[in-house]
């Protein structure tokens, strides 16, 4: 249903959503038998979307390869609802200037991730990774930490180092909900947190719970934790859809998340709901 408390002007703004067509070798990471093993498209988003009032996005990659990258943007150039896309880019690469600029010319390219959730806890701060890293400002591109704890404090590094580079997490680097845990995580997250430079996505949250048997009192100490350390000028609400839809429809994720932010004014849910992904992603 729609928000009643959103104010229609505004653009409301899912930072954090995937499109594919389903190929078991292009997509492994796809279990067999899930929600997630076919087609997801941008009339399947726009449609659950506008039942929560969200009336644009952010389309991130799902697999690691230019050619997704590419997709993505046919994908934006046919769907005015996609208002950026964060594609991949071999950030290690002699030439990633070069791919950088060839998609610098397409203005709904915003940013690059990488998934390094699946690398090593120090894997940010090889040379080769820093250094295409650091290549992203000239263009204005931002990027996309894809993490699990055991790199956030890598990651502290990496934005110290950086720091006119414009990072933000997803995920909130996907604590163990599940097992009710929160340290390391709480102080980790803190320290990055620190860093002015890196924004938070409220995002990915219930694949971290017990999938189908979670209750949102699971997650307000987490949440709790993400808005005094980034305060209310650097938290966005993403889907991640379809993911999500192991654990939850994209109704009850948006209310999820929606449902905390209702405890403050008015000023600060537009902000969660689209003001800061405007603002962080450039979007016009």
């Amino acid at each position: 249903m729609f928000n009643p408390w959103l104010n229609p002007a505004l653009m409301h703004i899912d930072s954090h959503q995937h499109f594919w067509k389903y190929s078991e070798a292009e997509y492994p990471w796809i279990g067999k038998g899930t929600p997630l093993q076919r087609d997801w498209l941008p009339a399947d988003l726009e449609r659950e979307a506008a039942k929560v009032g969200i009336n644009g996005s952010v389309a991130v990659q799902a697999r690691q390869s230019l050619e997704e990258s590419r997709w993505l943007l046919e994908l934006a150039d046919k769907s005015p609802f996609i208002k950026g896309v964060v594609g991949w880019v071999d950030l290690q690469s002699e030439k990633v200037e070069d791919d950088l600029a060839a998609l610098s010319k397409h203005k709904k390219f915003v940013g690059v991730r990488h998934g390094v959730q699946s690398e090593a806890a120090d894997f940010m701060l090889k040379p080769e990774f820093l250094r295409g890293l650091s290549a992203l400002h000239a263009f204005d591109f931002t990027y996309d930490l894809l993490l699990f704890p055991k790199h956030l404090p890598s990651s502290v590094k990496v934005v110290e180092k950086l720091s006119h580079q414009r990072f933000v997490l997803d995920h909130i680097a996907k604590p163990m909900i599940r097992a009710g845990m929160m340290q390391p995580w709480k102080d980790d997250l803190r320290e990055l947190a620190k860093h002015k430079n890196v924004a938070c996505k409220i995002s990915g949250m219930v694949t971290e719970a017990k999938l189908k048997d979670w209750k949102k009192e699971d997650f307000r100490p987490y949440l709790d934790v993400v808005f005094e350390a980034f305060g209310e000028d650097r938290v966005m609400f993403g889907s991640d859809w379809p993911v999500c839809l192991l654990a939850g429809s994209y109704e009850q994720v948006h209310g999820l998340a929606a449902d905390y932010f209702k405890q403050f004014p008015a000023a600060v849910q537009e902000k969660f709901l689209g003001g800061n992904a405007v603002k962080f992603y450039k979007l016009s």
